[in-house]
């Protein structure tokens, strides 16, 4: 198997497309099997791509990368069960309960967090109501 990448010189569009050989990608390419999916123009051409080559982990920042994200995936869980601990969840009114606590002085013990979309966190902070956007991770891996 060898992978292609491809562009419809009608729209512009790139693409991969995977071939049983380089043989087999002429044979379609002369019989005007391959098509945009874009356009539906017949007009496709191979562009240029580096190869793919798998290194040794001993010698490739794999495991490095590894143990970056790990490590932050641990903070971020640490922050939630902070959150979690510490305030009190609202779910999707928090944009109400944000503007409530602001305008009525609400004096609440704790914070409170939720979700909201960018829309209503960019009308929150527009209003001058204080907002913080963390990452959210479900773990659910073994």
């Amino acid at each position: 198997m060898i992978k292609y990448k491809l562009i419809c010189k009608d729209c512009n569009n790139i693409f991969d497309s995977w071939f049983a050989s380089s043989r087999e990608y002429e044979k379609l390419k002369k019989k005007n099997f391959l098509n945009c999916h874009i356009c539906d123009s017949l007009n496709i051409e191979k562009t240029l791509m580096s190869p793919s080559i798998l290194k040794s982990i001993k010698n490739t920042n794999i495991n490095n990368h590894s143990n970056k994200y790990r490590n932050i995936k641990k903070k971020i869980a640490e922050y939630q069960k902070f959150i979690e601990k510490n305030f009190t969840y609202v779910g999707k009114n928090f944009t109400y309960e944000a503007r409530s606590v602001h305008y009525k002085n609400k004096k609440n013990s704790k914070g409170i967090y939720g979700s909201a979309s960018s829309q209503d966190i960019k009308e929150l902070s527009e209003e001058g109501i204080e907002v913080q956007i963390i990452p959210w991770i479900k773990d659910k891996t073994n």
